[in-house]
């Protein structure tokens, strides 16, 4: 693990990619695919200074049946509303079957969260810096593991394998984005991939 020292605000980033930069996800996602935040857009915000800085730094890339586009709110207070009564800071959008899903953080701890079309929530991560972490292994993974990329040519036991140890490399990660009394967006969407 290493520790990313942040230029712009001076925080420090634990990462379990090793020079993890905005770099590394245009190689795999294309800059057209990874979108940056502004520093004035997320100075104001009320989540801890790392994750900020990743969103400014590293930035957030754009995975298939999960974020379209980066959409950072510019309030300084948080506006995604969710069922639960609570707001969050809006981080991205994902539009699909005429609805539209988000990722936001929890003002404060910067926890993540997917938000469905009526509000209601999922677990996703335990920080933004985790977030980011865990879309670029994941649209990593996808985009580079035949297995995965061509399912259908393979046995439905190797790819349910490599979607297994896919799993346990995010839980690995972010152990609270898979144990506790959450709803869980990783090991759902993991669940579902093949179908």
């Amino acid at each position: 693990m290493r520790l990313l020292s942040s230029r712009t605000t001076g925080a420090t980033v634990s990462l379990f990619y090793e020079d993890l930069t905005y770099k590394d996800l245009v190689d795999w996602a294309g800059e057209e695919h990874v979108e940056r935040a502004t520093l004035e857009t997320v100075t104001d915000w009320q989540i801890p200074t790392e994750d900020k800085a990743v969103l400014v730094e590293v930035g957030v890339p754009h995975v298939e049946h999960l974020v379209t586009r980066a959409c950072f709110q510019t309030e300084a207070q948080p506006t995604l509303q969710t069922n639960r009564g609570t707001l969050l800071y809006r981080l991205t959008e994902e539009a699909k079957a005429g609805a539209r899903w988000f990722f936001g953080a929890e003002p404060g701890t910067g926890v993540v969260h997917h938000v469905a079309p009526d509000g209601g929530t999922r677990f996703a991560n335990s920080s933004v810096v985790l977030w980011v972490q865990s879309l670029h292994h994941y649209g990593l993974r996808i985009d580079t593991s035949d297995l995965l990329l061509n399912a259908d040519w393979h046995e439905e036991d190797n790819v349910l394998a490599e979607l297994k140890q896919l799993s346990e490399e995010l839980k690995e990660f972010d152990p609270a984005a898979f144990d506790g009394d959450h709803d869980f967006l990783w090991e759902e969407f993991l669940a579902r991939w093949l179908w």
